[in-house]
């Protein structure tokens, strides 16, 4: 599935669009909290200007109305950081499309950079229009997609706009080549044993992760709320935990198909006060036998000994999703047992974004693993073996 990159394109003297992922948080003075994503985006950026291309950069940010600029999600901020961490000017279009992106695309120089105003101030962005895709392709003369979070999406500027582009050099940047390379050939051609770690809260939302990968894993370890979804499946007790009731047929389904494959929590962490975690009444209980008046908050320690040790004989090692609720100690011990054990394990280890990420970065282990997805719903969506029009467009290697 490997892709041409950025780097392997002439780009002296030529037209680059990126569509790159400045979706940053933004306080309640436009001002970015994080610029994490803008300075991941740097090797793509760099490897265009530092050859001499003109590079026009593309983004969507929070979510506007689709109807014209909206102050509060202009990309502005983002552009003036951008030049901070370069150390030269970024010029800032005002529109997408219109008069004034085009006159300065047109006037751009060999090294210099302009970010275009939010994409989804046009609504053709989110609808996938053509005509609106035309017109941004008109501008440039290659097209580079280094936005993995939105990959899984259908949007103007990821599938429209390299389709217009057909005939021109359509290219992957740095990010999206790194997250093809872990999550697409790991899930396609795993080292074994191959050990999927699932989290979170919700069955639904992981349904077709877990159908898709009891097909390919050696493993699966179940955590999160999810997990009491499961043992009310098995008849158990799980006072007043988060579980989904309209899916516990679907558990069971899922329990019949994964056999050994499938682990689940044997004991759990609960509490009687999810908004005073620090101070109520907490104990460990068997798995199915969580009392009433209390809720299961984090996997138990004798489920952490046990998926450390499926861990640690692991060769490739896929987590998406905490054990528990790892933001409020102590009910962090079983996401940090497990994220110890990842970074502990010889493995090719990737964690595929959302709150897995934020989980290893919070607790310090995120220099420890091979890969740190940066996207959440796009790691899921390949995670379920989506095909990804938005990649599947570009050209091959």
């Amino acid at each position: 599935m490997a892709k041409k990159t950025i780097d392997q394109v002439d780009v002296a003297g030529k037209t680059v669009l990126m569509r790159v992922d400045f979706n940053v948080p933004l306080d309640e003075n436009q001002a970015i909290t994080d610029d994490r994503r803008i300075a991941m985006a740097l090797p793509s950026i760099k490897s265009v200007i530092d050859r001499g291309g003109k590079l026009i950069l593309m983004s969507h940010l929070g979510r506007p109305e689709g109807k014209g600029f909206e102050a509060k999600y202009s990309l502005a901020p983002a552009a003036k950081q951008l030049g901070v961490l370069l150390g030269k000017p970024v010029a800032m279009a005002k529109d997408t499309v219109d008069e004034d992106a085009v006159a300065k695309a047109a006037a751009l120089k060999d090294g210099d950079v302009l970010v275009l105003e939010n994409l989804r101030f046009n609504s053709g962005e989110k609808k996938g229009c053509e005509e609106f895709a035309g017109k941004l392709a008109a501008m440039a003369d290659i097209y580079c997609n280094d936005a993995f979070g939105t990959c899984h999406r259908t949007d103007a500027s990821m599938v429209a706009v390299p389709r217009a582009m057909e005939g021109k050099p359509r290219v992957v940047g740095h990010l999206v080549a790194k997250e093809i390379q872990y999550l697409s050939d790991a899930i396609g051609n795993p080292q074994r044993p191959f050990v999927a770690i699932l989290g979170g809260a919700k069955v639904s939302d992981k349904i077709n992760v877990i159908n898709n990968l009891l097909g390919i894993c050696d493993s699966v370890l179940i955590g999160g709320a999810m997990a009491y979804t499961f043992s009310l499946a098995q008849g158990g007790k799980v006072g007043g935990s988060l579980v989904e009731k309209d899916k516990v047929e679907l558990a069971k389904e899922l329990i019949a198909k994964g056999g050994d494959k499938l682990q689940l929590p044997v004991d759990t962490h609960c509490g009687d006060d999810f908004g005073n975690i620090a101070g109520c009444n907490k104990k460990v209980v068997p798995a199915g036998e969580i009392p009433d008046g209390m809720e299961g908050l984090d996997i138990g320690p004798e489920t952490a000994k046990i998926y450390a040790d499926i861990i640690k004989n692991s060769k490739t090692v896929v987590w998406n999703g905490p054990m528990g609720v790892f933001e409020k100690p102590p009910m962090d011990a079983g996401t940090k047992a497990v994220a110890q054990a990842v970074a502990d394990a010889d493995c090719t280890s990737i964690i595929g974004g959302g709150d897995s990420a934020a989980a290893v970065d919070q607790l310090g282990f995120a220099d420890q693993v091979s890969h740190v997805s940066t996207g959440g719903g796009a790691s899921l969506a390949m995670l379920e073996g989506q095909k990804f029009a938005a990649v599947d467009l570009l050209d091959e290697a």
